[in-house]
């Protein structure tokens, strides 16, 4: 998640003048009581932004969404791209990450629970991609085991145990582009840009690795 260039004060209904009142666009604004959706509002800093949370108990945000593909043997990164904060676009922004860098021949894919999701699992499927997914079967809310599309014909495999090590080092790369890029939080306005400085960060991660593997080439 990346928090955009824009603040919560920014997040208004659609059709509002934008003026502010008095106090102009830093006015103070009162949210409480307020239903505020990406349906009905939108950030008159930046309008692509969307309000998002990571996960339950996190705080909403403005915000993108940054992804990355990375193939297994060496950590790099082979694919990058930014989207609109969204609950699918993690699973969307994977096909298409897979479907442009590739080949024609079958692949697994390594990703941690949000992906365990039966449409998404069958969309590889059909494209000759084995899902190697973290399996999210807990309970739900009425007692009963949620439902898999990841059984033991995948799990009971060597290269499954693989990909769910490997996988992790993924958020190597993330956190770097946190941390040291500065990606925490934006300094641009607009999906575009945004996408622009985040793979300009992630193939300079990538750079940051290169002595490390040449140094172990035989």
């Amino acid at each position: 998640m990346i928090e955009a260039r824009a603040s919560t004060k920014s997040f208004r209904p659609k059709n509002d003048d934008h003026d502010g009142g008095s106090g102009g666009s830093n006015a103070e604004q009162d949210f409480h009581g307020q239903k505020r959706g990406n349906d009905t509002h939108e950030s008159t800093t930046d309008p692509e932004a969307r309000l998002y949370r990571k996960g339950n108990g996190k705080e909403s945000m403005l915000s993108f969404i940054g992804h990355a593909l990375m193939e297994n043997r060496n950590g790099l990164a082979v694919g990058v791209m930014v989207t609109k904060a969204t609950g699918t676009a993690e699973r969307e922004a994977a096909l298409e990450l897979v479907a442009r860098h590739t080949k024609k021949s079958r692949i697994t894919l390594g990703t941690d629970k949000a992906y365990d999701v039966a449409a998404f699992v069958e969309e590889l499927r059909e494209r000759k991609i084995t899902p190697h997914m973290a399996i999210q079967d807990h309970l739900t809310k009425t007692g009963k085991r949620r439902k898999i599309k990841i059984d033991g014909r995948t799990t009971r495999h060597s290269g499954y145990q693989t990909s769910q090590r490997i996988r992790k080092r993924i958020e190597e790369i993330f956190g770097w582009a946190k941390v040291q890029a500065g990606h925490a939080k934006t300094k641009f306005v607009g999906r575009r840009r945004v996408e622009a400085s985040f793979t300009l960060a992630i193939a300079a991660s990538n750079l940051m690795r290169l002595p490390k593997l040449l140094g172990a080439s035989p």
